[in-house]
């Protein structure tokens, strides 16, 4: 068998005040996923737990993301979490504090 790509979604997700990296990449990740309900994976006879998801995270500062906490949002399958530099952080007026967007994308796949 291989890892064969079935589903790409793509979210964002924002810290307004307290740039999270983690909270803001969480809520990316829900993002994508949370507005599709894939059926992919009974559909060809296999259990939603073995769907893989590799999510890929961009945030301005890559090292702050806790990757554990970001698995924690897949309701099912298994998964890998990849952080790179990217999102976007705009510092506020006073220059005391800034909102963080974070990027995500899931790739679905399973072992067919």
């Amino acid at each position: 068998m291989a890892k064969k790509r079935m589903v790409l979604e793509i979210g964002m997700g924002t810290d307004i005040r307290g740039s999270d990296s983690t909270k803001a990449a969480c809520r990316a990740l829900r993002d994508a996923l949370w507005h599709n309900s894939l059926s992919i994976a009974p559909a060809l006879g296999k259990p939603l737990e073995e769907m893989i998801v590799d999510v890929h995270i961009g945030v301005p500062r890559p090292e702050t993301v806790d990757k554990a906490e970001v698995l924690k949002v897949m309701p099912y399958g298994k998964g890998t979490v990849t952080v790179v530099e990217g999102g976007l952080e705009i510092r506020n007026d006073e220059g005391t504090g800034s909102t963080l967007i974070a990027n995500a994308c899931a790739v679905v796949s399973l072992d067919i």
